[in-house]
């Protein structure tokens, strides 16, 4: 019954011509009720590339079709994008309650990853190269997914986010409309150790060994939403979580003002932690697509 519905998928979608941006009706999938859109280029080549993009809060799945640039590198690259939709009265999404971060736990993170079930069931998405990117709110959700889903999340790409579980308020449920603020998070004012850092997003999946999502990170200096501390907080859980210790620093990387720093062995493009500090940037850093999709190994 899947190998058919996923043949009326991709014929129907064959006979677009060119690729739209669609509410997916028949995405029913639980714990919440996000909703799903989808783009989905008439060329691909299945299994496709798959990357879940993941708006700011005040915004929407159609605006960040356009704000994530990601639909062009989709039609050039055969990719699947999925966009959910906040379905709170601000448009952020839940990081804040231990349901979303935790593995499984039944809250928006649950539900996006489900999302991802269902574009490699009924369009040929492949299990296997699934990515997420994410601005603001959206950044938030992009690292839970990465703490909460490292086996459904092979990389991501965070602009102007706070570490995996900085914004968690105890009593925050999965389905509070707005969802938790947390302030001490939001200000740049919660610090911890590597190690700790480390410890809490290995909490939200224990029984979890496998591989760990690499992850690209950027941050503006200026940014006074959150602030440019959850940048270096980031860097501390991530280069934890992956077992990396070593870095290196490079100037007017990739444009005047930026600053790369690599960890571990790799490159810009291969290695398993990137962050880009953005200097007199506010929030949000702008969307790098070229840059992202290079960094998922897809270009």
């Amino acid at each position: 019954m899947q190998l058919l519905n996923r043949l009326a998928a991709l014929s129907a979608l064959a006979t677009l011509g060119s690729a739209q941006l669609r509410q997916v009706t028949d995405f029913t999938a639980t714990p919440t009720r996000l909703g799903m859109y989808s783009y989905v280029p008439s060329n691909i080549k299945t299994p496709a590339p798959i990357i879940v993009a993941v708006h700011h809060c005040q915004g929407s799945a159609q605006a960040y079709s356009s704000e994530s640039q990601l639909m062009p590198q989709a039609d050039r690259h055969g990719i699947i994008l999925i966009f959910p939709n906040s379905k709170s009265g601000g448009g952020c999404f839940d990081v804040a309650s231990t349901a979303t971060l935790t593995h499984d736990g039944g809250g928006d993170s649950q539900t996006i990853a489900n999302m991802v079930k269902y574009a490699v069931d009924n369009y040929g998405g492949d299990a296997n190269a699934t990515y997420v990117v994410g601005t603001s709110s959206g950044a938030m959700m992009a690292n839970v997914l990465a703490g909460a889903y490292p086996d459904v999340f092979k990389a991501a790409s965070v602009y102007s986010g706070v570490p995996d579980g900085c914004f968690y308020v105890q009593g925050s449920t999965a389905t509070q409309d707005p969802p938790g603020w947390a302030n001490q998070c939001a200000n740049g004012q919660l610090t911890k150790t590597a190690q700790a850092w480390g410890d809490l997003t290995r909490s939200y999946f224990p029984s979890y060994d496998g591989p760990r999502t690499r992850m690209q990170i950027f941050h503006g200096t200026a940014d006074s939403t959150l602030r440019y501390p959850n940048y270096q907080e980031q860097l501390k859980q991530w280069s934890n979580v992956l077992g990396l210790s070593s870095s290196a620093d490079k100037a007017n990387t990739p444009q005047s003002g930026y600053t790369q720093t690599i960890y571990g062995d790799g490159t810009t493009t291969t290695a398993q932690l990137v962050g880009y500090s953005a200097a007199n940037v506010g929030h949000t850093v702008p969307q790098h697509p070229d840059m992202d999709i290079a960094f998922f190994g897809i270009a």
